[in-house]
């Protein structure tokens, strides 16, 4: 990974570029942007660049020494990489002052430390009210990170003691041209880059034959009158349980499932007032076709109400089973 594959941060790449250039970066960062744009990505060739042992450029990595490897592989002596525990709720204190204790010692090989903390929204009062120190009497030669997505559920005393750098939605030919990267043919990469709402990450989570197979089930299950909310539900958590038995994996694996379901219910109400896009696949079109004749306008609006607060909920941490049984009983 080098600078030149950072991509649709054009901007943000000069800005940092030029920081160390001229040696004028900051002691904290914050991140911030939506999910799957690159915001860890970034900030790990941040650290490679300042960790390298081996380029003659002073603003980019070689990428080939042993110090570039380790940033890579997250195993740099000098690099502390933290994010929220898959079966947890929040960063805790233990984590906080784990970070803190290790940026305090002195740099094994080289002269800075870095600390990248992904998920830093997550992290509770306790632990924010501890990070508060480290933020305001960092070590020397130490450099802070945090990545998040919703600066307003961060301490404003936080967000005040960091330089908040805003990250934002990829071009969908940005997009296209990363899953292509990946491996997907055009037509599918197209597909699931107006999907992902300029988000990579997303997309390639969207790529996930077993979603389709089950977006498919699901419009045949809504389309049916009337539709049974049990044998929905049924279906709705066997499906997002075989994502894998940690919680994490099941809630990404439902918050994708909901917004495909999003996407079904927004193409419906474009065919209700005949404004399907001419470049929709003909499966789509079908399936958004059926649910028009289904539900009328306001019921869709209502539908898609539904399905974006179950979405919120989801991300809160409410318990899947829920969240999904009461979505189920709202399309009966």
């Amino acid at each position: 990974m080098s600078w030149s594959e950072i991509r649709g941060h054009d901007r943000l790449v000069s800005h940092f570029l030029e920081l160390l250039r001229h040696r004028r970066l900051a002691h904290a960062y914050l991140f911030v942007g939506p999910r799957g744009v690159g915001k860890r990505r970034f900030a790990q060739q941040l650290a490679k660049s300042l960790l390298c042992e081996s380029s003659s450029d002073p603003i980019d990595a070689c990428g080939k020494c042993p110090a570039c490897f380790q940033v890579e592989s997250g195993t740099h002596p000098d690099l502390i990489l933290v994010s929220r525990p898959d079966d947890k709720l929040e960063l805790s204190i233990d984590v906080i002052r784990e970070i803190s204790s290790r940026l305090a010692l002195k740099p094994a090989r080289g002269g800075t430390k870095i600390a990248i903390i992904d998920d830093a929204d997550d992290m509770n009062d306790t632990a924010a009210n501890a990070f508060l120190k480290t933020l305001e009497e960092p070590p020397s030669h130490s450099l802070l990170i945090l990545v998040a997505t919703d600066v307003e559920t961060l301490l404003p005393t936080i967000v005040s003691r960091c330089q908040v750098v805003r990250f934002t939605a990829l071009s969908t030919s940005d997009v296209v041209e990363i899953l292509r990267h990946h491996g997907c043919d055009e037509g599918h990469a197209q597909r699931l880059a107006k999907l992902s709402g300029g988000s990579p990450g997303q997309a390639l989570a969207l790529a996930d034959d077993n979603l389709w197979e089950f977006r498919q089930q699901l419009a045949s299950r809504l389309s049916q009158r009337p539709c049974n909310p049990i044998e929905l539900a049924e279906s709705w958590r066997t499906f997002v349980e075989s994502a894998g038995k940690d919680a994490a994996s099941q809630r990404h694996r439902a918050v994708l499932s909901i917004q495909l379901l999003v996407d079904l219910l927004s193409q419906a109400l474009r065919s209700a007032h005949g404004a399907l896009p001419p470049d929709l696949d003909e499966d789509t079109r079908d399936i958004a076709t059926r649910l028009a004749k289904r539900w009328n306008v306001e019921q869709l609006l209502d539908l898609l109400d539904r399905c974006l607060d179950a979405e919120r909920q989801v991300d809160r941490r409410v318990q899947l089973a829920l969240v999904l049984d009461a979505l189920a009983a709202t399309f009966a």
